[in-house]
């Protein structure tokens, strides 16, 4: 349920802050007061795409908050798979900056649009003026019907596995273009193999192979250095070794005379078995160098392995090593297409057989709703001056599957004695489509799972008993929704448990729109201004009393 709805610097509004409650209310106001504005602004923190000029100061961000009261879990597993704390106040903010840059909050966690749109769809239906013709729409159509027939979790499931049944034919697609048309592409990838495969590339192999040319193009340099190394450890006259024992029998000699050389004796040893190690190391080293004949062929095979790369147009010889497994999977793929092809054909067939199941069982629910809901409708617009209308739900099986199952649902009305029910499209007229729409509004609300449904003038085009009738639904479907309605209509409004009347005033020179709450006796009032032409009389007062009443 909306319970607050805060304004800044948006359009006409410079800042409010209005406190909604459950049940029935009504929005009024002259026309241009800035009702819509009210509902732009609702829509936009609801996700709704901003207009360019909707800031009322183009220096300041404008700001719109909406708090809503969660009373059941449904958006748990929403708010989880968003990651966004769940709370029974949820308060979604949205936020437009000078530059027209928005950022998007739900419980101060920041969001995408597209989260904040998803999120919105589960809390707030907002029915516009033009919205009626969506009943003429064929997926809204069945939508409705789905919705009475309680099929969220089945259609959710359904197309679920839709999705992957319609992926999986566009790969058994390409596998049949693989297996007609690529035989070329085939043998050329054969080639690329063969090629790859004879030159027995190893791991490592191309930082291996620079490694070992460098070290032969320096031979003489790497020779000389450990050469002249070891003869300084322990070949010349003045070796280090040699130092190193002299100075280590040194200080045994001193130790008898100075106490505090002792830890020093222990150190000389562990330096002359440090440089011992070295000077193995070293020799080894110099036993283990390479014979400068093999310079040429390790040459040769650096130079093959970088003509490979560049042929690929690569840069680095993992990716060549990558390359080689990727064409020898293409080519295996290939060898086995005939036996990958009947695979993914009995794959196709399996996930096919099992969507026509979920089909069927939502055709069953569908056809067993469809009676239930064409009577409810039936009788609703029975009381809105169409005493001979009727409503019947065409649902014809398509033979085939599609994204809601294999159904096409057409809505059928005639709203004269004798004549058979047609495609609502051409069946209804204008104002028959907005009564029609509240009609169909009225049941579906008992069906759905959105708490807060707004109507922007769908009362258009009514007047007298009619509009009577038309509070009375309304006033009906608040006892189980929150509604809120923009209206025209003193029998409208007057059937309200809350009444919100939107005006402007002029500040600092400058025109603004504002809502506020209106006592019983404003209430009074403001519905005998609709009923008067002009001047408020004494009898539109009491009419207008009668009505409250």
């Amino acid at each position: 349920m909306l319970q607050r709805l805060s304004i800044s610097n948006y359009a006409l509004i410079s800042s409010l802050s209005v406190e909604f409650d459950n049940g029935f209310s009504v929005i009024t106001g002259e026309t241009g007061a800035g009702k819509s504005i009210l509902l732009g602004a609702l829509g936009f923190v609801l996700g709704n795409r901003a207009d360019s000029n909707v800031l009322f100061d183009e220096e300041k961000k404008c700001v719109v908050e909406a708090s809503f009261v969660l009373n059941n879990d449904r958006l748990k597993s929403f708010f989880e798979e968003n990651d966004i704390d769940f709370e029974e106040e949820c308060i979604i903010r949205r936020e437009l900056n000078p530059q027209k840059k928005s950022r998007s909050f739900v419980n101060d966690t920041p969001v995408t649009l597209q989260v904040l749109k998803e999120l919105g769809s589960h809390l707030v239906d907002i029915h516009s003026q033009h919205d009626s013709l969506l009943l003429c729409d064929s997926d809204f159509q069945l939508s409705l019907l789905d919705d009475a027939a309680k099929n969220q979790e089945l259609l959710s499931e359904y197309k679920k596995a839709y999705k992957e049944y319609s992926s999986a034919k566009n790969e058994l697609e390409k596998l049949r273009q693989k297996s007609v048309n690529n035989i070329d592409e085939n043998d050329y990838l054969k080639f690329q193999l063969d090629e790859l495969v004879k030159s027995e590339l190893q791991e490592n192999e191309y930082e291996e192979l620079a490694q070992r040319i460098e070290i032969l193009e320096n031979q003489e340099e790497i020779s000389r250095l450990l050469n002249e190394s070891t003869m300084i450890l322990e070949n010349s006259e003045t070796s280090v070794l040699d130092g190193v024992n002299t100075l280590l029998y040194n200080v045994d000699k001193l130790k008898k005379y100075i106490s505090e050389l002792d830890s020093m004796s222990e150190r000389l040893n562990s330096v002359k078995i440090e440089l011992k190690d070295i000077c193995s190391d070293l020799n080894n080293l110099q036993d283990d160098s390479m014979d400068i004949s093999s310079l040429e062929a390790l040459q040769e095979r650096f130079d093959m392995i970088q003509r490979l790369m560049m042929k690929h147009h690569l840069n680095d010889y993992s990716q060549l090593l990558q390359l080689r497994e990727e064409i020898r999977r293409k080519v295996d793929e290939f060898s086995n297409i005939d036996e990958i092809v009947a695979d993914k054909e009995k794959e196709v067939k399996a996930m096919e057989k099992a969507l026509y199941q979920k089909a069927k069982e939502l055709n069953k629910r569908r056809l067993s709703a469809k009676t239930v809901f064409e009577k409810d409708v039936t009788d609703v617009i029975r009381q809105l001056a169409m005493p001979h209308g009727v409503f019947e739900i065409k649902c014809e099986d398509i033979g085939e599957l599609a994204s809601n199952g294999t159904d096409a649902v057409t809505f059928m009305f005639s709203a004269n004695k004798g004549y058979a029910p047609e495609n609502m499209a051409k069946a209804a007229s204008g104002g028959e489509l907005s009564r029609l729409m509240l009609a169909i509004k009225s049941i579906a609300a008992k069906n759905n799972y959105i708490p807060t449904l707004i109507f922007d003038e769908i009362d258009t085009g009514v007047s007298g008993e009619v509009a009577s009738k038309l509070g009375d639904i309304m006033k009906v479907m608040g006892e189980t929704l929150q509604l809120v309605s923009i209206t025209h209509l003193p029998q409208v409004a007057s059937k309200a448990k809350n009444h919100f009347f939107v005006y402007k005033d002029v500040v600092d020179e400058k025109t603004r729109s504002n809502i506020r709450t209106l006592t019983r006796e404003e209430r009074i009032m403001e519905i005998a201004k609709m009923l008067s032409n002009a001047e408020v009389t004494a009898e539109a007062l009491k009419a207008a009393e009668v009505l409250i009443s």
